[in-house]
C-alpha cells in the first residue's frame, strides 16, 4: 500500500494553517494564506488558492465537498463561516458565506457576494459579483434571485447536514492509505510498459 496526501503549499511566505481536527482528503490542493477551523473538511479534488493578496478563512465544522474551488479576488478574502456546506463542484470566489448556510452543487458565489446566515443557494445558481443573499432564504437561478423565505425548520436542517460531514470525515481518516490498481483488482500491480 502507498500513502496519499493532500498537496499543501506555502506561497510568498504564507503557509496554510489547518486545525488538527480538520480533515483534508488526499488529492486536495491548498495554497497560501488559508486557515481551516476545527472539524472542517476539504474533500477529494478540492482546490483552495489564496495566492493573489486575499486570504481564505474557513470556520468550524464546515465542509467543502468534492471538486469545490475556492479562490480570492485581489485583496478580497473568501470567508466561510461555521457549519457551512459547499456542495460538489461549488465555486467560491472572493465571497463571504455566513454560518449555517448551504451552497448547492455547482453553484457559484462570485467576488464580493455575501450569503446570509442559514441561506440556501440552489444547485447551479450563480450569485453575481457584489450581490447579497439575505438570511434564511432560498436563492436560485442565473443570476441567483431570492425565491422564498425558508422556514426555521428548513434553515436549521443545514446544521445537522454539516455535522453529518464531520462524522463522515472521521470515518475517512483511516482510509488515507491508497492501494495500487493491481491490489484493487485483487492481485499484484502489473508493471507498466516502457
Amino acid at each position: 500500500m502507498t500513502s496519499a496526501a493532500p498537496l499543501i503549499l506555502p506561497f510568498e511566505g504564507k503557509t496554510p494553517r489547518i486545525h488538527e481536527t480538520a480533515w483534508i482528503a488526499p488529492g486536495a490542493v491548498i495554497i497560501g494564506d488559508v486557515e481551516i477551523g476545527p472539524d472542517s473538511s476539504v474533500w477529494y479534488g478540492c482546490v483552495l488558492r489564496a495566492d493573489v493578496g486575499g486570504r481564505i478563512v474557513i470556520g468550524a465544522r464546515s465542509n467543502l465537498q468534492d471538486g469545490t474551488v475556492v479562490h480570492v479576488e485581489h485583496d478580497v478574502d473568501t470567508i466561510i463561516g461555521d457549519d457551512v456546506t459547499a456542495g460538489h463542484q461549488a465555486l467560491l470566489h472572493g465571497t463571504t458565506i455566513a454560518n449555517g448556510s448551504l451552497i448547492g452543487m455547482k453553484a457559484a458565489c462570485l467576488s464580493r457576494s455575501v450569503i446570509g446566515t442559514g441561506a440556501l443557494v440552489a444547485a447551479g445558481a450563480v450569485v453575481l459579483e457584489g450581490a447579497s443573499i439575505p438570511d434564511r432564504v432560498l436563492a436560485a437561478g442565473v443570476p441567483a434571485k431570492v425565491r422564498r423565505e425558508l422556514t426555521p425548520e428548513e434553515s436549521q436542517a443545514f446544521i445537522p447536514h454539516a455535522a453529518g460531514y464531520v462524522a463522515l470525515a472521521k470515518r475517512q481518516s483511516p482510509a488515507s492509505a491508497a492501494v495500487t490498481l493491481g491490489e484493487a483488482r485483487g492481485g499484484e500491480e502489473t508493471p507498466t510498459r516502457q
